[in-house]
């Protein structure tokens, strides 16, 4: 009987990290589309919303962290019950990134909202952070039914998102070059768009891990990765624009 109870316990304390991930992940999927909405919107509120959202996923993080923590002192798991485990601790970190980067995009709605935004290249990061909350949302079914092929095709989806923002770079350089009075805003946008492309790498990282919990063993291979703007040195041709971002 005391065995039973110990078996029931030690499942409860697995069911709750998993349930705290899957909140986590709710909330983080929840401040990126509200930071990317206050940012289109210009709306002041709602940005706001999301710096003080953040202070609450961390809290969250650092309270798995801790439960997860006790939980391995106290039962000492061992193969897919430690990965389990040591895989939520994983995930909750680059959730709480994400929520750090949701909270980054919205404290630049104030910067931006005096200045013009061109239509085109708001539509493209806006357009950008669709392709990465799709990823995001994913990645936690994913973990969910701990799919590894699921995983793996957010994985291999982190090319898209990373042409994608080497084409808004491009993009919003062509704007700074061709007036100045265009800088601050394309700036704030440039470093908006970096901040969707790195929630794309932790969603990416996430299905690593599930691929780890999974399997016990890490991908065979590099991610492929499509981010070129470290070789971007000269100004784009003519009629070189973001594709999708017209009409």
């Amino acid at each position: 009987m005391v065995s039973d109870h110990i078996v029931s316990s030690y499942d409860d304390e697995l069911r709750y990290i998993e349930r705290r991930i899957s909140e986590m992940g709710g909330q983080a999927e929840r401040m990126v589309e509200q930071s990317v909405t206050a940012m289109m919107r210009s709306d002041w509120s709602l940005a706001q919303t999301v710096v003080a959202d953040d202070i609450l996923l961390d809290a969250a993080q650092r309270e798995l962290d801790e439960r997860a923590v006790m939980t391995i002192a106290k039962r000492q798991p061992l193969a897919q019950d430690l990965r389990e485990i040591v895989g939520a601790i994983r995930i909750s970190n680059d959730l709480e990134r994400i929520g750090d980067l949701a909270k980054n995009i919205a404290k630049r709605v104030i910067a931006v909202h005096d200045h013009s935004q061109p239509i085109q290249l708001v539509r493209g990061i806006e357009h950008l952070s669709d392709l990465a909350l799709g990823q995001l949302k994913d990645v936690l079914d994913a973990y969910g039914t701990r799919d590894i092929k699921r995983a793996e095709a957010v994985r291999s989806e982190d090319a898209n998102i990373d042409a994608m923002y080497t084409s808004i770079f491009r993009e919003l350089l062509t704007y700074m070059m061709e007036d100045p009075r265009n800088i601050t805003a394309c700036t704030h946008l440039l470093f908006s768009a970096k901040n969707i492309e790195r929630i794309g790498d932790h969603a990416t990282n996430i299905a690593e891990t599930i691929y780890y919990i999974k399997t016990g063993e890490q991908f065979d291979m590099e991610r492929p990765k499509g981010d070129d703007t470290a070789l971007i040195g000269e100004r784009p041709a003519a009629g070189d624009h973001v594709a999708g971002l017209e009409g």
